[in-house]
Parts: structure tokens; sequence; C-alpha cells
């Protein structure tokens, strides 16, 4: 690359640029520009070109046609090595162009606002920069060109050592180029997919383009001989992991994100009440809300306290004085949770690698977003598993028995922790807490079997949430010797008169949900 002679400038973004296009013109760098950006940078005391000067061709309907110019792509794309192309540009009077600083127009945040019309977005839509930038990007070689306000220093810095930017450098930024263009145009496409009337509308579209911005790398992957690193969705507003704040701690692992984000989602289903759950291997090992979230956090680690140890837990509410120190007391991976109070933080630091995730001080949201599962050679695309039952009173009641007000409230409770325990999937409750956990396993009957082993309280009482139906009666079987009162299950088995036979003859009230909660 020749040493940068002539830039050219045109900015929507114009933090930074002024006093980068400063810099430049004090070393002799001529500068093109457009519209706004010219105008802030003569205001600022910069020499400007016009690019209609540059061209000889004035700026015209409305704007849309500035740069769209083979001045501009000519000196742009023209190889300076290659005597074919340097003739070329000779006999047209194209000038080469060395550095390009465009960024575009701000379409994500104009489709963001209330009331933005179909209109208002496509005048939103670049043309002339994103041209501008592949142009340049392609001829990398020669050329080197800045999208992202954050390159504004290294490249100055390179310039004013040598005259030039090295080739390193010029191929970096060109791979940031191709992937800005691509997710400007990804983001487009997927607002205009959304604005065909609702019979015309699909979910699924043709071709599935996806954009992940990296936060980090890992240390490792889901195991240490895998490399991984963790990537956050543009644009989603809900509480989540993903935009979590950490607070204190080592450094987050594949395995440790995923077990923040089950106990968080856990937490998220159950509203005001103080909530508190611990994961371990990517299920819920405890579960319980009380009028405390102290309180909560004893109860929820007394279901399974061997398991509780060194789990991933999440909670609903701040973090108080009181729960901080129950966390100390022991082992615990990582805590998530809206807020840390100052004293609660300050008790904490007694663990000093315990990783602190603050979500915010809100975990209501609106839910949102779509759930992918990679296979190998594809993806599963699919809506979350967002179904909650609204009234469960209102649901179905096959068996001669009605649950009673306590059971309904347990079975309530159950549900939603059943919705997040992988299948197959028991879970044994009281109103407020679980008793037992069985997950993952290829036999629902060995589910119950396990969740009665793991249990460390008297099941007597309790009762019984399953993911998916009972295909036999041997699991109701065994959950009736262990004590159950009242079951909550989704019903569709070929074998449901069966079971509910079984129910009314160990006097056990059922509720059929009519919704089913696999989580594979």
């Amino acid at each position: 690359m020749a040493k940068v002679t002539r830039a050219l400038i045109s900015v929507s973004h114009k933090e930074g640029v002024l006093d980068f296009a400063r810099e430049l013109a004090k070393l002799g760098i001529e500068i093109l520009s457009t519209g706004g950006t010219a105008k802030m940078l003569r205001d600022g005391g910069v020499p400007v070109k016009d690019v209609s000067e540059f061209t000889g061709f004035p700026e015209m309907l409305d704007g849309r046609v500035k740069t769209l110019h083979p001045k501009v792509h000519g000196g742009l794309l023209g190889r300076r090595n290659n005597p074919e192309h340097v003739k070329q540009m000779q006999q047209h009077g194209i000038q080469p162009i060395d550095l390009v600083v465009v960024n575009l127009y701000p379409f994500e945040q104009t489709v963001a606002k209330p009331g933005c019309t179909l209109e208002d977005a496509i005048e939103n839509i670049d043309i002339g920069g994103p041209t501008m930038l592949r142009s340049a990007a392609k001829n990398y070689t020669d050329v080197a060109v800045i999208c992202s306000p954050r390159d504004y220093g290294r490249v100055l810095d390179e310039i004013k050592k040598t005259g030039e930017v090295s080739l390193k450098t010029r191929f970096e930024l060109c791979r940031t180029v191709f992937l800005h263009t691509a997710r400007y145009d990804s983001a487009i496409s997927a607002w205009l997919n959304n604005q065909v009337p609702d019979e015309e509308k699909t979910r699924f579209p043709n071709i599935l383009t996806l954009q992940f911005e990296k936060v980090q790398n890992l240390r490792y992957g889901e195991n240490p001989h895998q490399q991984g690193a963790f990537y956050r969705e543009f644009g989603i507003k809900e509480p989540c992991v993903a935009h979590a704040k950490q607070l204190q701690g080592k450094e987050m692992s594949f395995n440790n994100y995923l077990d923040a984000n089950s106990a968080l989602e856990l937490a998220k289903e159950f509203g005001q009440a103080p909530c508190a759950v611990i994961v371990k291997h990517n299920n819920p090992c405890g579960v319980a809300t009380a009028d405390s979230l102290a309180e909560a956090y004893r109860r929820a680690r007394d279901c399974d306290p061997v398991s509780a140890f060194g789990g991933v837990i999440a909670f609903n509410h701040m973090v108080d004085l009181e729960t901080a120190k129950e966390l100390t007391a022991t082992f615990v991976e990582v805590v998530v949770a809206p807020e840390f109070a100052p004293d609660a933080l300050e008790e904490m630091k007694k663990k000093k690698d315990l990783r602190l995730l603050d979500i915010g001080s809100q975990i209501a949201g609106t839910a949102e977003g779509m759930d992918l599962k990679k296979v190998t050679g594809g993806l599963i695309y699919q809506d979350r598993d967002l179904g909650r039952i609204a009234d469960i009173r209102a649901l179905e009641v096959p068996t001669q028995r009605k649950p009673t007000d306590q059971e309904y409230a347990g079975l309530s409770f159950a549900w939603k922790v059943c919705k997040h325990v992988k299948s197959n999937a028991i879970v044994f409750t009281k109103a407020d807490r679980t008793v037992g956990i069985g997950a993952g396993q290829m036999s629902r009957l060995d589910s119950v079997r396990i969740a009665v082993l793991k249990a460390q309280s008297p099941l007597a009482g309790t009762v019984l949430a399953s993911d998916a139906f009972f295909p036999f009666r041997d699991g109701l079987d065994e959950a009736a010797k262990a004590g159950i009162t009242a079951v909550i299950q989704p019903g569709g088995s070929l074998k449901d008169e069966e079971v509910i036979k079984a129910a009314n003859q160990h006097g056990i009230a059922m509720v059929l949900t009519k919704m089913r909660h696999f989580r594979h």
C-alpha cells in the first residue's frame, strides 16, 4: 500500500470522527466528505472537499445518490500494482482513495422507535455506505477501511509512524467490514420479513440468518480438550444471563453459563414470591419459595444437600446479607440475581472465586426469542417453551377426587419446576418446595424411583408432577407407595383410563394439563 494521501469520510455515527479527521488533516491527507459529515468537519475547522466536487456530479434524488460514481468506486477498487488498472484510472481522471471511514444509516435504531413506518425504515436502508465499505474491503491490499470508531486510534497511530496502514491491519479491517455489512443486511431482512400480513408470515424462513456478538473466549468448552467462546444475541431486552454483569469471581465457564441460564429461567417462573433455585449439571436439585430469600434458599438446599454442594444458584429478589451468609457457609459456583445489597457483596468477598452475576433490578420482562439446538450438519429452530398455566383450577380433573386448595398450590409449584427438569421428569413437592426430583431417565418409572430415593424428607402428603403422560400405571403406583395425594400430568396416553383408574384406587386427585414439557 502506498502512503495514505486521500481519505473519504462519511458517517452517520459521528463519535470521535472530528478529532480523527483533524489529525489526518495535520498529516496533509486530503479529506473528501458528503452532507452532514462534511458540514460538521468544516465547522470543526477541517479542510474538506465535497464528493460532488471530486466526481463533478451533484448529489441527487434526495441524497440517495452521493457516492455511487466511477470516480469514487474506481478510486477504491483500482489495483495500484496492476498497470492496466492504473492506465484506465489515469485515462478517466480517477484518483485513488486510500482510506475510507464509513458507518451506516441507523436502521435498527430507526425501526426500534415506536410508530416507525415502512417508509421511515426504507429511507434508512443505506445503499452507498455498504457499497463503499465493500469496495474498499475487497481492495484491502491497497485501501484501509474503517466502519467502527474503535479503530480510529490504531489506524491513526500506524499512519503517523509509517504514513500507511499495515497489511495485517487492513485485512483485519476488511474482515470487520464484511461482518458488519452481513449483520446490517440481516437486520433489514428480518425486519422486512415481519412486515408482511399475518397470513403470509413465517417464523421459519427458507434461509435462516443468525447474528450474535462475541462476549468472551472461555477457558475451555464443555470439557478441557474442547475450546469455546460465549456469544450473545443482539437486541434482547429480557433479563438474562447473556446480558448479566459479573461483579466478582473467576471467569464463567461453558458449564457455568448453561447452569446459570437454567437456574434463572426457572426462577423467573415464580413472580414476586422470594424464590431460590439450585441447579447442578443443568437440572434443578432444589427449588423453594418463602417469606424471605434466605429461608427460600435453606429450603431449596435441604431438598438435596449433597447435590447442592458446588451448585449454581438463581434468585428472583435482591440478595441480602442473611442470604449471603448462607451462601458463604458452603461451596457455591455461581449466584445470579437481580441485585446484590452492598453488605451482601461485602460478605461474599470472603469467597473471592464465587462468581456473582447481576441481571439488573427487574427479573420480570417480556419473554422473547427462539430456541436453537445444534445437530451435526444442521440446526433445529423452534419457539422457546414459554407455555404456562393461567388458571390451574380451570384444568380438567378426571379423577373421583378433586384437589384440595393446598394440593392445588403444590401442583402449581410442581408444574413450574417440572418444566425445567430434563425428561423424563418427575417432581415431588409441597406447596412451597421440592422434596424429590427424578431427572433425565429413559423410563418414567425409573424417574419416579430416583425421585423417591433422592428425597431427604418423608413424601407422604406431597404432590407429583410429570412432564409427559404416564404410559402405564406403574409409575403412578410407585408414587402412590411413597404417599402422594395428587398428581399433575399432561394426559394423552393410550393408557389414560388405566392410569386414572389407578389414581382412583389410591385416592389420588389428578389434574390434566394437555400441555407437555419435554426438555432434552
